[in-house]
């Protein structure tokens, strides 16, 4: 049985604890599904707290949800005679001391641009308490802190929620060993409510096959992400396409996907402050040659997966002949886990570094490559000179061949 208690995420409760309770403008921001909701449900628990979620409504529709809201917080009556009519009036009856927070708030943010004004106001000269905009647009959430923006400079805290790392992947899965919790994590990463739709009763294969080959929930969540996000989702389509058959430097990128070297650039960005593209140098590399030795990796384990799997065979898929995918995945995922393992060896010696359990402390740690040889993982103080050379293998192997 899957577990569905809480998991990891220590130190984000600490950090918006101690906001909460200082009473501090929080903008709190990740990608769909993260868990940013849980996480404040579960910090909030020990505050006087109001929780809204933004939806797609008419502004008289959030102030009545609001005035209900702020009624079961203080059991005032005169609301319900007398509503709240604006914005101005939900922040004026707040009660002292309130953690209010607005998630999804980009949706409000867009259907009522007056809202930045609103707040800024009641920041600058009638905060009762701590409050919290949250949302899964990252381009707009991080918009809200960028200068020209109405509340530029007044928040206290920016959080940015991550995937979980491996380590805490397999407290999803009491029933799975080791080998099935990495090609869980192959699949779909550190995305809590992905996991939780895995069931602990099948196979990691088996679930795979049902829910992206299948067309289940996996099948459109790639295309659904990137359309909350971007515009011109055939371009992002083609770079990510290419980048999974192994396009890595930008010349590459450039060559096989005809994109104008500019246009490129841009692209890219926008793909790596979406946290779905990373870029990676040889570890050893001077910042002024990084530019030039660079690598472009789908840095997000669902959409590597599904740009590598689903996105080539999906007229197979749509035709109703899923075999041809599925026959590829069963050939080639075992090869692929290959690099998924190498992510999960360098989040492994991360932790053993903070531990202090490594024969000396690393400053950097990342691959090297020059011209025909690559080390798969170095690690390196430079102060000190010292360095370890890790060669990450997704295999059994044999005593001989370890030395080896």
């Amino acid at each position: 049985m899957i577990t569905q208690k809480f998991i990891d995420r220590q130190e984000e409760v600490r950090i918006l604890r101690d906001a909460f309770r200082k009473g501090a403008l929080i903008i709190v921001y990740g990608r769909r599904r993260v868990g940013k909701t849980r996480l404040l449900i579960e910090v909030s628990k020990e505050f006087r707290t109001l929780y809204h979620l933004c939806k797609e409504e008419e502004v008289v529709e959030t102030l009545k949800s609001l005035n209900s809201k702020l009624f079961s917080l203080t059991k005032d009556e005169t609301l319900l005679r007398h509503p709240i009519t604006s914005f101005e009036e939900f922040f004026e009856r707040l009660p002292e001391g309130t953690v209010t927070i607005l998630d999804e708030f980009q949706i409000l943010a867009k259907n009522y641009p007056r809202i930045l004004g609103i707040l800024q106001e009641y920041w600058d000269f009638k905060r009762k308490g701590s409050l919290v905009l949250c949302g899964s647009s990252i381009s707009m959430m991080e918009g809200l802190t960028s200068y020209g923006s109405p509340i530029y400079g007044r928040r206290t805290l920016s959080l940015k929620v991550s995937p979980l790392k491996f380590i805490h992947v397999g407290k999803f899965f009491p029933t799975y060993n080791m080998e099935d919790v990495v090609k869980v994590y192959g699949a779909v990463g550190g995305i809590p409510e992905y996991l939780l739709r895995f069931d602990a009763s099948l196979s990691p294969e088996e679930n795979i096959r049902e829910s992206f080959f299948n067309r289940g929930f996996f099948y459109n969540e790639a295309e659904y992400l990137l359309r909350y996000e971007l515009r011109d989702l055939s371009t992002y389509n083609t770079i990510l396409e290419a980048i999974s058959y192994g396009y890595r430097s930008f010349n590459e990128l450039k060559t096989v996907t005809k994109i104008d070297g500019s246009k490129l650039t841009r692209y890219l960005s926008i793909l790596m402050n979406l946290d779905i593209v990373g870029r990676e140098f040889p570890v050893t590399v001077k910042p002024k040659k990084k530019r030039k030795n660079s690598r472009y990796f789908i840095r997000d384990n669902y959409f590597a997966f599904y740009y590598t799997f689903v996105y080539p065979f999906r007229e197979e898929i749509e035709l109703g002949i899923p075999e041809v995918a599925v026959e590829n995945f069963e050939r080639n995922f075992n090869r692929y886990l290959g690099w998924v393992f190498e992510g999960i060896a360098k989040q492994f010696l991360i932790e053993l570094n903070k531990a202090d359990k490594l024969p000396f402390r690393f400053t950097k740690i990342g691959k090297w490559w020059h011209r025909g040889e690559e080390i798969d993982l170095v690690a390196l103080n430079e102060r000190e000179k010292k360095a370890i050379f890790v060669e990450v293998k997704w295999k059994n192997l044999e005593e001989r061949e370890a030395k080896n």
